[in-house]
């Protein structure tokens, strides 16, 4: 079974929308904004790239970076591997970056049954909410940044549902107040 991993840049009240910049968000840009660059902190990024063998995505995730990901040299694995975008309305993929379009979570589920490595969740906030819902995430990487941004897309829904219990396995904490979490989903 192939591990579903997610990764997020998350400000400190939960905040994962918009980390980049030219999205129509009040706080776009925050990444870039609330720290200084420290690339220790940025190590688990490569780490990521090196490690996942497809990639996952929600449809609105998905159209951001299908026009910006195929042009960027540090994204060279990312664009050959095998990418999926989740959506019950995308007609087709981008033929900029290619992707197989799953429409459920049960496509998802089936994902994870086929063989190779780990499958990497970027962004993506409420393809995410809904992959944690069913159970189907193994192991989150956070960025945790010393930011609170107040409204904003959240990874987590409030949806009421039974405790998930997670365990840390890696930590570390950078000069300019990053945070890295990784938590593995305890089953």
């Amino acid at each position: 079974m192939r591990r579903l991993i997610v990764t997020e840049f998350l400000s400190l009240d939960g905040v994962m929308e918009a980390p980049g910049s030219g999205e129509d968000y009040r706080n776009a840009g925050w990444v870039f904004k609330s720290v200084e660059y420290d690339p220790a902190a940025f190590e688990i990024k490569g780490r990521e790239e090196e490690e996942a063998t497809a990639l996952l995505l929600g449809r609105i995730s998905y159209e951001l970076f299908a026009p910006v990901w195929p042009t960027r040299s540090e994204f060279a694995r990312y664009n050959a591997m095998p990418r999926y975008v989740v959506s019950t309305t995308l007609e087709h993929d981008d033929p900029r970056w290619p992707a197989t379009i799953l429409r459920t979570l049960d496509d998802v589920a089936a994902l994870k049954q086929t063989d190779g490595g780990p499958i990497l969740v970027h962004g993506s906030a409420t393809l995410v909410a809904g992959l944690a819902d069913a159970g189907l995430v193994d192991r989150y990487h956070l960025l945790v940044f010393p930011v609170l941004l107040g409204a904003g897309k959240r990874p987590f829904s409030a949806t009421p549902k039974d405790m998930t219990r997670l365990r840390l396995i890696e930590s570390e904490a950078y000069a300019n107040g990053i945070q890295k979490l990784i938590y593995d989903v305890i089953r």
